[in-house]
């Protein structure tokens, strides 16, 4: 069953190795280039005109890796899966509508703000309350209305709280990994980390399933989580497409992924945490992503209260370039960084099975 796995993400990988090419030269021809912000740091002027909504390659890529790893073998898609896939899908429409404004209409901003939130909010919603539904022979639907650490804890929050709580999430995930997407490969390789993390995850939760505990040494520590090795096919497929992605949108980037890829990323992170039972652990694992988010309300609530900025420029890996770093410096370090929260997310998550025994 672990070959689903193998086959997701080297497809994957692959698909995107070979593809992303492809689309670079038809957004080229088609002159959808990145437009640059003129009070953005001067050294990005010359990334004006770059190809962008890279996106799509990848968002394909993940799903024609998830279905062919199903064909090849033999085993049916889940629920879990495909509700992830789908708000992948439906949150990258969304930022591809964005992009394609910006780059046809000639508008900066792209979509206007409401029509931006309303179709997150439609995309967001359907998948809360869809992820409520479809219980297996234990009564597991994909999500849970109860909150989550390393599994489900505490009250039940109900289906209204629950919807918000996963909006929530879907929201600020998207918007964190959207502001992480200003230099060339720091969304792309910190996502790589991310969604290593949850194959894993998902290996170890299919492993632990409580669906197996007649054969499991340390019952009491196991996982009442829906489909946890579908998860983890889709992270493993999302790993690899982002790897090959990574590889034409590294420095000198070739490709952006616009918000096409980075609502996409984002609302897939959240949604992998939510069947998961992982939720607040995501602020863990995706801490680069948090720590960026956090300087942009750092930034504005000082400016909005004192009249001060902390940093040169928000987000903060444009604080770091400011000061004189480069460009690709300031990408790596940022790596490690996101390196660090996934060892200690992981290590948490360990800690959290290993203390039930």
């Amino acid at each position: 069953m672990m070959n689903q796995i193998l086959f997701a993400g080297v497809i994957g990988l692959f698909l995107t190795l070979i593809g992303t090419p492809l689309l670079i030269k038809l957004l080229a021809r088609k002159g959808y280039g990145q437009y640059i912000r003129d009070d953005g740091p001067r050294e990005h002027a010359s990334k004006r005109g770059t190809p962008t909504m890279g996106g799509i390659a990848f968002i394909l890529a993940t799903v024609a890796a998830y279905f062919l790893s199903k064909v090849i073998t033999g085993k049916p898609p889940t629920f879990s899966g495909l509700l992830v896939l789908g708000l992948m899908v439906g949150m990258g429409m969304v930022g591809f509508l964005d992009d394609y404004i910006k780059i046809v209409k000639r508008r900066s901003l792209g979509l206007r703000a409401k029509a931006k939130m309303a179709g997150q909010l439609i995309v967001g919603i359907a998948f809360a309350v869809l992820s409520l539904q479809f219980a297996d022979a234990r009564g597991n639907t994909p999500a849970s209305t109860k909150l989550s650490f390393i599994t489900d804890f505490g009250w039940t929050i109900g289906p209204v709280l629950f919807v918000i709580w996963a909006l929530f999430m879907i929201l600020a995930m998207s918007n964190g990994v959207n502001l992480t997407d200003g230099l060339d490969g720091l969304a792309t390789g910190a996502s790589v980390l991310v969604f290593g993390a949850y194959t894993f995850i998902g290996v170890w939760q299919f492993q632990e399933s409580c669906a197996n505990a007649l054969e499991l040494t340390n019952p009491g520590a196991c996982y009442e989580v829906r489909d946890p090795l579908d998860l983890a096919v889709v992270s493993a497929a999302l790993m690899g497409s982002c790897l090959g992605f990574l590889w034409w949108n590294t420095s000198p980037a070739k490709i952006f992924m616009g918000d096409t890829g980075s609502l996409a990323l984002g609302g897939v992170l959240a949604g992998l945490a939510i069947c998961s039972r992982t939720e607040l652990l995501l602020a863990i694992l995706g801490g680069l992503f948090v720590l960026i988010t956090m300087s942009v309300v750092i930034q504005v609530g000082s400016f909005r209260l004192t009249g001060k900025r902390v940093f040169r420029m928000a987000p903060l890996q444009h604080h770091f370039e400011l000061k004189g770093w480069s460009e690709v410096l300031v990408v790596v370090r940022f790596w490690i960084i996101q390196g660090i929260c996934v060892i200690v997310g992981l290590g948490l998550f360990y800690a959290g099975w290993a203390a039930e025994k």
